[in-house]
């Protein structure tokens, strides 16, 4: 699959051939979701809780008489009803994490990979090497290759000087091409590797051993 190669400055830009996997017809999209979803639970710390009726402090006692007063029936102040009250099947506590099977996990990975290296949205940069740790320098390189939209840049290890340039821009999120994963490719616009970086990611999307 021939994707864009851009010079370290993105002055300049060539085509090249990378072995990313090809897939026909929806095989593996299912993965895709399956694994997307069960990042995002997993993600979740599922600490969120309310009281029961039972729970809230108080009520105890019978707020008025049962009759003679003139108004509702009352026999608690901890009653769902009551505003500071208990609440009615609300949520407590549990856990959402979701398993998926290492072998769907690895299809979600490379079908994403196509799916978005397809779109035209992976340009590769021969290196993130800016001459200083600049953010205005980092924003003019990234701005050439995707002027809008969230912009994932990864390599295979990102030195100081390219952190302390892309740290500041809000649209740029910096990944090792190690920790990459299949929600990173699905979440952002754009998507920026260094030429170390692909070779990672393609032996990964087509398990070979590296």
């Amino acid at each position: 699959m021939k994707l864009k190669i851009f010079t370290s400055d993105a002055t300049n830009s060539s085509e090249g051939d990378f072995n990313i996997p090809t897939f026909e017809g929806s095989k593996g999209t299912q993965a895709v979701k399956e694994v997307v979803v069960a990042h995002r639970a997993n993600a979740r710390l599922g600490t969120h809780s309310t009281k029961t009726r039972g729970e809230v402090r108080g009520g105890g006692k019978k707020p008025w008489a049962q009759k003679g007063t003139g108004r509702a029936r009352a026999g608690s102040i901890r009653s769902p009803l009551w505003g500071g009250g208990g609440v009615v099947f609300g949520p407590k506590p549990r856990d959402y994490s979701k398993k998926i099977n290492g072998k769907v996990k690895a299809l979600a990975f490379s079908r994403a990979l196509f799916d978005r290296a397809l779109a035209g949205d992976v340009s590769v940069i021969e290196a993130f090497a800016p001459s200083q740790a600049k953010t205005k320098m980092m924003n003019q390189i990234i701005s050439r290759i995707a002027p809008k939209g969230k912009v994932l840049i990864v390599d295979d290890q990102f030195t100081d000087v390219a952190i302390r340039s892309a740290s500041n821009l809000k649209r740029v999120t910096y990944q090792e091409a190690s920790k990459l994963n299949t929600l990173d490719l699905v979440t952002y616009s754009w998507i920026v590797v260094s030429t170390k970086a692909i070779e990672k990611i393609i032996v990964r999307a087509t398990g070979a051993k590296s």
